[in-house]
């Protein structure tokens, strides 16, 4: 199943972090990596409105609001080549009209866009809108956007980081940071958004899989016995880094709440 919108968010804006000092969690996926590159994401869901006619009898009385979702995927396609590398973006049209007799009255697109940073987000959501707009006025077509959220990139604490690495060092875990043969997980999560609220960090972990996250192979490989293991060692690892913080907190938070003062000011630069 593919997750939409983002509990983390909910909970941040209710407040559930205001008296919290740290948050962690780990994932699963083919590597190990204590500074994973969890971009943030926008989600844009996008609706154009045009005017129905039959597509044969009277087409110049229609105005067609798949062209308008066609030419802004277009342009979404154009500006790839123009983005940073560590950017991404992905759309699909999820309603493409009814009938291909019908000129379609209604469009819609889901759109993601992701930066690893909250100030080039911004630039790159400034880019796609400029799509978004294009497609309407290109076509004469009214457009609205429907659902619109998003998750900050992760930022990880270095002081957490550390405590953590050791831990899982410890218990055996070698690090594929920096690895140039290794296979980099790049993602978004709305883990980003609690990095931006408190100190935090997101280490993934390998389990043994013949396919990528959000895969099949990768859902059976989840399930397997295989995948107990490195799952409690990455758990004891994080219980550990726990505890050196409850048995320290006036040095080690106090370290970890300057680190993301300085994080979260270069975190909204470009």
């Amino acid at each position: 199943a593919e997750e939409s919108g983002g509990g983390k968010v909910d909970l941040i804006k209710a407040g559930a972090f205001e008296d919290i000092d740290v948050a962690m969690m780990v994932h699963p996926s083919r590597s190990n990596e204590l500074v994973p590159l969890f971009i943030g994401v926008g989600h844009l869901t996008v609706e154009y409105y045009g005017k129905a006619a039959h597509s044969s009898g009277a087409p110049w009385e229609g105005t067609n609001a798949l062209d308008a979702a066609v030419t802004c995927y277009n342009g979404l396609s154009y500006l790839r080549q123009h983005i940073k590398p560590n950017c991404r973006v992905g759309a699909i049209i999820t309603d493409g009209g009814a009938a291909p007799n019908i000129i379609p009255e209604h469009s819609a697109m889901d759109i993601l866009y992701r930066a690893p940073t909250v100030a080039i987000m911004e630039e790159l959501r400034k880019k796609v809108m400029s799509c978004v707009n294009a497609g309407a006025e290109a076509t004469g077509c009214t457009m609205a956007i429907t659902r619109s959220f998003s998750f900050k990139p992760v930022v990880t604490n270095s002081v957490l980081a550390g405590l953590y690495k050791k831990h899982a060092e410890q218990l055996g875990v070698v690090f594929d940071d920096g690895n140039p043969e290794a296979t980099l997980f790049v993602a978004s999560s709305d883990m980003g958004s609690l990095c931006h609220t408190v100190p935090s960090i997101h280490p993934i972990y390998r389990i043994a899989s013949a396919g990528p996250n959000h895969t099949q192979e990768f859902t059976d490989a989840a399930g397997h016995p295989g995948a107990q293991e490195p799952t409690l060692v990455a758990a004891k690892a994080m219980a550990l880094t726990c505890l050196d913080l409850l048995l320290q907190p006036k040095q080690l938070v106090s370290q970890a709440k300057a680190a993301f003062a300085a994080d979260m000011e270069r975190s909204h630069k470009s």
